[in-house]
């Protein structure tokens, strides 16, 4: 690769809008990559450009960044991100984008009746505790950490 069609860090923040320190960041995260000078300064690829336009699209849709590195895995690191490969990615975060719009929508619209209770009842209420999907487990908190515990709480 000459090194005419490699940018400097500062280059590629420009061009991308995105500031230096997020290329670094990026770069830590394992989402783009850069190639050393002589003098050891990062030097991209000017394809790097697109991968970081669609990191910023994945990251304005709500995307984990594990989940935009997974997806530009399959990506070659040393080609820019083709119209192919676009369309495959967004066809992916576009089913996952949908899912939680749908739970949002779902959780938006239970607002209002949990409004007007006020009781968040665990035992009652659609939002904590939709049709009572703990009582077998028994009393007590049920999703605060633990083995059958997580995020949910």
């Amino acid at each position: 690769m000459s090194p005419r069609s490699l940018l400097s860090v500062g280059e590629v923040a420009r061009r991308s809008g995105v500031a230096v320190s997020t290329l670094h960041f990026y770069e830590a995260k394992g989402l783009i990559r850069s190639l050393r000078s002589e003098g050891n300064q990062r030097r991209y690829p000017r394809g790097m450009l697109r991968r970081i336009a669609v990191i910023r699209v994945a990251q304005r849709t709500g995307m984990p960044l594990a989940a935009i590195r997974a997806a530009l895995a399959a990506i070659p690191g040393d080609r820019p991100v083709t119209a192919a490969d676009w369309a495959r990615l967004s066809a992916g975060w576009k089913a996952e984008l949908d899912a939680r719009i749908a739970a949002l929508t779902a959780l938006r619209d239970q607002l209002g009746d949990c409004i007007g209770c006020g009781c968040l009842s665990m035992t009652d209420c659609p939002l904590r505790n939709p049709d009572d999907a703990l009582a077998a487990e028994g009393p007590g908190a049920r999703r605060l950490g633990g083995a059958g515990g997580g995020k949910g709480a």
